[in-house]
């Protein structure tokens, strides 16, 4: 039933089945020793039986009451009939079930009439749209993900509902929001998906920030502004990373708008992109990344730079950045109507690689000395002032990689250790 069926009768890969039964939870967990239930929901959890398929969820039929925060029921009443249980659900083409009445033949149980909406293409409200979205505001963010991910046309009552209804997303945890917009950057194309959320009033609602580049003008494709070179930019990239990357990697443009330029929107967008993930509870080693990737993405290149300069990018960067950067670079080219190595980022890419490949000292860990060496040999005490020499020793290898030898390199912290604490 749900959303599995619904996959089925599109001809699309079915990740995992929904089960629903007339069977009280006690009843289905004398029918499955070992099974589990843990919940007021009515889900059992059943071992199938080491068949591949492991844990599957068997969910007594329900009729849920009492939306009292806008996203779960308060309470849930267990019912004995399919259709009945089905009323409850969001949208008509995951309110389809397939199954068997006891003494009965197998039947297509369809009473809003999914299938057709399936077959034209269409996703409609269960019922009353307003209600569906007053008892959970997330489906009005599923329903602009849905649509995207299945080719579907919001019916015209329902995407008017979701206008009416916008202001109810701020009732949602981060955290949900969080899996709908992952979800929508796994999608062929999640342009599609974001310019429903901007055309029915959530993106104002949910990332107001977003919302802003909308008519900032953009000297780059006749006629689009900033939010169409955004969407743009995150169809082209390679990864949902990137793709995030991507999204809100010009956040800090319409802040910073002076004269046609958007002088410093990198260092001001970063610190919005932290905000905003924060906001999602994003995970922070993938929070922080994607702030460094909107932090250093207004990189410039020219030929004439030295194999030095080149060495000093990729401290600054960071090798673990590096591919991730080059990523979203050629992402923003391609979302600039330009193609997505014009500006020699394919050189550039081939310096970078030659300097990594040549084993040169691009952060500490590759300094032929380290902080317990100079505490030793120089008998210095520990503290900031071995951080700052292992940092001037670091930009001493970067310039000329013949000076990271141990005896240069101590010569050379002796000679600033000389010169007091403030070195």
């Amino acid at each position: 039933m749900g959303g599995s069926l619904r996959d089925l009768l599109a001809d699309r890969p079915v990740h995992d089945w929904d089960l629903a039964t007339s069977a009280l939870p006690e009843q289905t967990r004398s029918l499955f020793p070992g099974s589990v239930y843990e919940n007021e929901f009515g889900t059992v959890d059943v071992d199938s039986g080491g068949d591949g398929i492991g844990i599957v969820q068997v969910t007594t039929f329900r009729a849920d009451h009492d939306y009292a925060d806008f996203r779960r029921p308060h309470r849930v009443e267990f019912g004995e009939s399919i259709e009945r249980d089905l009323a409850r659900r969001d949208f008509t083409v995951n309110a389809i079930a397939w199954g068997v009445e006891p003494g009965g033949a197998p039947r297509l149980v369809d009473p809003y009439g999914g299938r057709d909406d399936l077959a034209t293409g269409v996703l409609r409200a269960v019922g009353d749209a307003p209600t569906r979205f007053r008892e959970d505001a997330l489906r009005m963010v599923r329903a602009v993900r849905l649509a995207a991910a299945l080719e579907l046309t919001i019916e015209p009552d329902t995407l008017a509902a979701i206008g009416r209804e916008a202001e109810l997303v701020r009732h949602l945890s981060g955290e949900r929001i969080a899996q709908e917009l992952t979800r929508i950057l796994e999608t062929p194309r999640p342009s599609v998906a974001l310019r429903l959320l901007e055309d029915s009033g959530l993106l104002a609602v949910l990332w107001p920030d977003l919302a802003a580049q909308r008519g900032v003008p953009q000297n780059k494709i006749v006629g689009e502004d900033l939010w169409d070179h955004t969407l743009r930019s995150v169809d082209a990239a390679s990864t949902p990373r990137i793709r995030l990357a991507a999204l809100l990697h010009d956040l800090g443009k319409p802040a910073t708008m002076a004269d046609g330029r958007f002088v410093g929107h990198e260092i001001v967008g970063a610190d919005l992109a932290r905000r905003f993930l924060d906001d999602l509870r994003w995970p922070h080693a993938e929070r922080d990344r994607i702030v460094r990737l909107i932090r250093q993405h207004m990189f410039g290149y020219v030929p004439t730079w030295s194999d030095a300069a080149v060495r000093r990018f990729i401290a600054k960067v960071g090798r673990d950045l590096l591919e991730d950067l080059f990523l979203l670079r050629e992402a923003d080219n391609v979302g600039s109507g330009r193609p997505p190595e014009p500006d020699g980022l394919a050189e550039l890419r081939r310096r970078v690689e030659a300097q990594l490949s040549a084993g040169v000292a691009l952060d500490r860990r590759g300094l032929a000395v380290d902080g317990a060496d100079l505490i030793r040999e120089l008998g210095l005490p520990p503290g900031p002032l071995i951080g700052r020499i292992l940092d001037r020793l670091l930009e001493r290898a970067i310039a000329d990689p013949a000076d990271n030898t141990r005896e240069r390199l101590l010569r050379v912290a002796r000679s600033i250790a000389a010169q007091g604490p403030t070195a």
